[in-house]
């Protein structure tokens, strides 16, 4: 009798079991339904979240409009350019400037020599808005090696001879490794000023590039890091509202020393084209720039060899020893590698070295003359 009671007894709270599961409001089947959609509207939103708007192309219905002088490259872009100095026929120097990062072809200093000096230098300068900024139109397929190519069609277009000179300044400095690289036929001569530098290039030793990179602001470390591991993500990144800003990819003055924030006070020049410069779209300009400048390069440029071995020309890198950007032990480092190179370092100087009074001339001298 004990028996069939507990037996009894287990049945109903088996019964009492069986009626508390058949009241859940939504059965297992309509609940993994229900998460399904939800995963798939996160899915949904991630991908839109990191997928950049289409460029606003120039000359497009819907983009700005061509005012500035373009060639049509072989593969179909345009490349907007600025011409400064002395008439290019006349010319006995030519150089071809690289902008900076979030900079156009306006950026080109030619303020910075007297018009006596241009003169009787000789001095013609072409400047070009990079892929993706100003009036040049993106790039898509950029790569490490492509703006070099560009550079090579952009002279010959413009017949600027078998031999030109190339100046870069911060980012565009670092892109006049990539002309040392893939066109030194082509070069009369280079200067890279200030120009950025790669933490994740193989040759620097991990202690070093550690120590410099630890120098950046903690929000610019994680941009890069994610430039340069996540590069699919770099869009949302520099978008999202979640972290702190990224000053990497703005005009921040936390990552200006204090004498580059008093040149900058002290700029006379009109800047009324800076709504020029992203006009495009900042992912075909800012965020491009970071994913090719600290992405994992094609080469490492210590690796170079010296473009001029019978000193028919010269290499400048111009530094200064307080410049947040470019930390000034790398640039020594890769001097130091690269023995062909002359290396200038200011003292005092942060990376607006152009700007000091003197040493923009100097520069260019330097590399015309030397």
């Amino acid at each position: 009798m004990a028996t069939k009671k507990i037996s009894a007894a287990s049945a109903r709270a088996h019964t009492r079991k069986a009626k508390q599961k058949s009241s859940i409001p939504f059965p297992s089947g309509a609940f993994a339904k229900i998460l399904l959609v939800v995963l798939i509207g996160l899915l949904a939103w991630g991908y839109q979240a990191t997928r950049p708007p289409p460029p606003k192309t120039c000359g497009s219905p819907d983009g700005p409009p061509v005012t500035a002088p373009r060639i049509k490259l072989s593969d179909g872009r345009h490349l907007a350019y600025k011409e400064t100095g002395v008439l290019r026929d006349n010319a006995k120097y030519k150089i071809v400037y690289i902008h900076g990062y979030d900079g156009c072809r306006h950026d080109v200093p030619i303020n910075i020599l007297s018009q006596d000096v241009i003169e009787s230098l000789g001095v013609y300068i072409v400047s070009f808005d990079r892929p993706g900024y100003g009036e040049s139109d993106p790039n898509p397929k950029r790569t490490v090696k492509s703006l070099a190519f560009d550079i090579q069609e952009l002279a010959d277009q413009l017949g600027l001879g078998s031999k030109f000179y190339v100046m870069g300044f911060s980012m565009g400095g670092q892109a006049v490794w990539t002309c040392l690289r893939y066109i030194p036929h082509r070069l009369a001569g280079a200067a890279l000023i200030a120009p950025v530098v790669n933490y994740w290039w193989p040759r620097f030793p991990a202690n070093m590039s550690q120590e410099a990179f630890n120098l950046r602001l903690p929000q610019d470390k994680w941009t890069l890091r994610v430039a340069h591991y996540l590069p699919w993500l770099t869009y949302w990144w520099n978008t999202q509202k979640f972290f702190p800003s990224c000053s990497a990819a703005g005009r921040n003055p936390a990552i200006f020393s204090s004498k580059d924030l008093e040149l900058v006070s002290k700029q006379s020049s009109s800047q009324d084209y800076r709504a020029q410069v992203r006009q495009q779209g900042e992912y075909e300009s800012l965020h491009r720039d970071l994913m090719i400048g600290f992405g994992t390069w094609e080469f490492d440029p210590m690796d170079l060899e010296n473009p001029f071995p019978n000193n028919e020309g010269s290499v400048h890198l111009w530094q200064g020893d307080e410049d947040r950007l470019s930390p000034v032990t790398l640039q020594r480092y890769i001097s130091q590698q690269l023995p062909w190179i002359q290396y200038h370092e200011i003292p005092g100087a942060g990376h607006l070295i152009p700007m000091i009074d003197g040493i923009g001339e100097k520069i260019f001298k330097t590399l015309l003359t030397a």
